[in-house]
């Protein structure tokens, strides 16, 4: 297939800048890297996994790697300060950068650590994950998190520059690739929300083409990244720093973040974590007659074909329910919710009936 590499541009009150999506163009990362800043030194922040398969294309004189261990428990204060003592080390300026080889949590902590490092300097997303290259590779969300709950600590900054190449995901595992489809579909649950002025009708797309995307189909793959990358830039644009529409791509979140806590962020990804928490709040607006069932039989439908999970683990629904109240979205001790009101569409708010909610977080994991 003849590489295509695509331009979008975010539009920011700080910045804006290009998503490059291609494949097999790895080999090309600094020709745009040298483009798109003006940096003699570099500090690319990876973990072991991504370091042994891609560190190859980023081996140079002037390039820097350090090296994080693989895994959400390690999205924290710690990876923080290793980030910050090479960055120190080796003398990186304000006109140098960061680069972020990797998946969420990379990207997540390199982001923060630029943001920080000499009060900001320039950094680089090169997503190797799916999840990464659909959601937290764009938009300018970073941080990392600590014992009371997810992305508590983080800031807003925008990269310089987003570089995709799609042929890492042949790398990623069934479960990987599972967790990214996690979000994937959040934007075919919210799309007519998010303010692109097409009607693509991304859910049925998805749906159309379910054997492609599990083959791992390339030109269906780059069309999805694309999309995804164009309705979550529709939403940025609007409301960069998450004040008020923004808060449409946590749908499946707030109870997703609640399950990874309970689960001490290990033995489930953070796209299932949010494909359980959609699909509980698909129960709940069934329970509340907000939506009919047939919507929710089909959206899970989509979900158990391309992000299933086949073992759910045992849930403390008391530690669920505990760290949602520490949720950095919520506002004057009240939780905000993102419930599923119509076909791919969404709503925001506080109004939520908590005892109906918290009997289908009960039944969903005493049923399985």
């Amino acid at each position: 297939m003849k590489t295509e590499i695509i331009n979008l541009k975010i539009e920011g009150k700080t910045r804006e800048y290009p998503i490059i999506i291609g494949s097999n163009i790895l080999n090309e990362v600094f020709n745009y890297i040298e483009k798109y800043t003006k940096s003699k030194k570099y500090l690319v922040v990876t973990n072991t996994t991504v370091k042994k398969m891609y560190g190859k294309f980023f081996e140079r004189e002037n390039v820097f790697f350090v090296v994080l261990d693989d895994g959400e428990i390690f999205k924290n204060i710690r990876s923080y300060e290793k980030i910050l003592d090479k960055a120190c080390e080796i003398g990186l300026e304000r006109k140098d950068a960061i680069i972020a080889l990797g998946g969420g949590v990379v990207g997540d902590m390199a982001g923060f650590a630029a943001a920080t490092y000499l009060r900001g300097i320039d950094f680089v997303q090169v997503p190797t994950t799916l999840l990464a290259m659909v959601d937290s590779s764009v938009g300018g969300k970073t941080g990392f998190n600590n014992r009371f709950g997810k992305n508590l600590i983080g800031a807003f900054y925008q990269p310089k520059l987003v570089f995709t190449d799609i042929n890492t995901l042949k790398t990623l595992d069934k479960k990987q690739l599972a967790s990214g489809f996690g979000e994937v579909l959040k934007y075919g649950f919210i799309e007519k929300n998010c303010g692109l002025l097409r009607d693509i009708n991304f859910a049925s797309f998805l749906l159309e083409n379910t054997d492609k995307i599990l083959a791992n189909d390339e030109e269906i793959m780059i069309k999805i990244i694309k999309t995804c990358c164009e309705l979550k830039a529709a939403v940025v644009r609007a409301d960069e720093k998450e004040s008020g529409k923004r808060r449409i791509l946590n749908f499946g979140h707030t109870i997703g973040h609640g399950i990874e806590k309970a689960l001490d962020f290990k033995r489930i990804t953070h796209g299932q974590a949010v494909v359980l928490g959609m699909k509980i709040m698909f129960n709940y607006s069934v329970a509340r007659k907000i939506i009919d069932d047939m919507y929710r039989v089909n959206a899970y439908k989509l979900m158990d074909i391309l992000s299933p999970i086949e073992d759910i683990p045992k849930i403390n629904v008391s530690t669920v329910k505990k760290a949602m109240t520490h949720d950095k979205k919520n506002e004057n001790n009240k939780i905000n919710f993102i419930i599923p009101v119509s076909k791919r569409e969404v709503e925001i708010t506080e109004k939520i009936d908590m005892n109906i909610l918290e009997e289908e977080i009960v039944k969903f994991f005493t049923n399985r």
